[in-house]
């Protein structure tokens, strides 16, 4: 069985999509130019690492980022599952919407 399907949506040129009516948005978000020199760094470097980390799993690398796994795990974290925030954030997108309409 493959898994679920999950819904994506990419900003186009960095602007959120005019859905909602005019009275019902938040003022646009405006980004600085450091803003998105730091996104784009911490984007950039994040790839990398996540690079080096498949090239270490298959082998190709000696050396690399190495992936932390605790020793001792905490029992109270045993059923912890991490929160997916694209899905979250595209529920409150879709919760707007169908409010709105």
């Amino acid at each position: 069985s493959s898994p679920a399907q999950k819904l994506v949506f990419n900003r186009v040129n960095g602007k959120r999509p005019q859905v909602l009516p005019q009275q019902v948005l938040a003022p646009e978000e405006s980004y600085t130019l450091a803003h998105e020199e730091n996104v784009r760094f911490i984007y950039e470097a994040w790839q990398q690492v996540e690079q080096q980390l498949d090239g270490s799993r298959s082998g190709d690398s000696a050396c690399g980022p190495v992936q932390y796994v605790e020793k001792n795990p905490n029992p109270g974290l045993k059923n912890f599952v991490p929160i997916d925030l694209e899905e979250w954030w595209a529920q409150q997108f879709l919760a707007k919407i169908e409010n709105c309409s």
